[in-house]
């Protein structure tokens, strides 16, 4: 199990517009969750992070198929806790168990699908090395200029959250990855 390297905050705790935007979210929802009590170390990180979150939540990527690219990017990543979360979130947009190993393979039964997984990927791990041909292959598979664009922004959460959680110690112990439950990613 890893080991925590920065501790949850309260909204007490929270430094300056960290603090407000920590009270903020328990006061709607109960609780803010470990990862995001954690980035209250920092409120621009903090700030960052939701505006992202709450931006990305309007994108015209079908939901089962964001959680899919999610997926491949954190298995990438080797973020367990957001591997859980967004295997849990999947299934509850209608993955299979089937879709969910594929998507963590980096691909998709659907050849359309897995050309966006695919991008996802190499948006993360190789960005450098795009070239037209690859966005236009994209676009042969039928998907639109946005997105396109729009998978930056997919990758781009989860190499926030994932890269965050590795760096605070954010994981899931053996017992509960192995059971399928986990904390958001």
């Amino acid at each position: 199990m890893t080991t925590r390297r920065l501790a949850a905050l309260t909204p007490e705790q929270a430094p300056g517009r960290a603090g407000e935007l920590l009270a903020d979210i328990v006061g709607r929802h109960g609780s803010a969750g470990e990862m995001v009590s954690t980035m209250a170390h920092s409120p621009a990180l903090l700030d960052g992070y939701l505006s992202l979150s709450r931006a990305m939540k309007r994108v015209k990527i079908p939901r089962a198929l964001s959680e899919k690219l999610s997926l491949a990017v954190q298995e990438w990543i080797g973020c367990g806790t957001c591997r859980e979360a967004h295997r849990a979130a999947g299934l509850a947009a209608g993955l299979t168990e089937t879709d969910v190993e594929l998507a963590r393979q980096g691909t998709s039964k659907d050849p359309r699908e897995a050309a966006l997984i695919a991008l996802a990927l190499r948006v993360l791990a190789e960005p450098g090395s795009l070239t037209d041909e690859d966005v236009a292959e994209v676009r042969a598979h039928g998907w639109s200029d946005r997105v396109i664009a729009e998978v930056v922004g997919v990758v781009t959460l989860n190499l926030l959250t994932g890269a965050f959680n590795l760096l605070a110690g954010i994981q899931p112990d053996r017992r509960a990855e192995d059971s399928g439950n986990g904390e958001d990613g």
